[in-house]
């Protein structure tokens, strides 16, 4: 798949509203002969992966765009989702890790996880 299509399709499937300051661009950086990927967000969240995302950046927004910057680091990871909700918003082809504790996660996601799931709940988001 071509990537205006893929980004067609992620746009489209994407139900948040501006004022959320949600993603806006997903990214997707493959190197030739690899599938690799990463997801990286406007509003100053950039790539979760490679930088840890600063907790007053975490504050500024919704819970929906919480919920996509986290849920992103783990299908990067190879999760499988299993609600209604990740299952829509994310493509279960390339999952091969089905227990979330055995996801391998480097320092920066392991971090921006734990920050973002500490916002979410000082949110009341989870």
């Amino acid at each position: 798949m071509c990537l205006s299509t893929l980004m067609k399709e992620v746009s489209m499937s994407f139900r948040w509203k501006s004022e959320f300051f949600v993603v806006a661009t997903i990214l997707l950086l493959a190197v030739p002969g690899q599938a690799a990927k990463a997801a990286c967000f406007e509003s100053g969240v950039g790539c979760p992966n490679d930088h840890y995302i600063p907790r007053n950046v975490l504050s500024t927004l919704s819970c929906d765009a919480m919920w996509m910057v986290r849920n992103s680091i783990y299908d990067e990871r190879g999760f499988c989702f299993k609600t209604a909700r990740a299952l829509e918003t994310f493509s279960n082809d390339d999952c091969y890790v089905i227990d979330a504790s055995r996801l391998k996660f480097n320092t920066f996601e392991r971090t921006n996880i734990d920050r973002i799931v500490a916002v979410e709940r000082k949110k009341g988001c989870r």
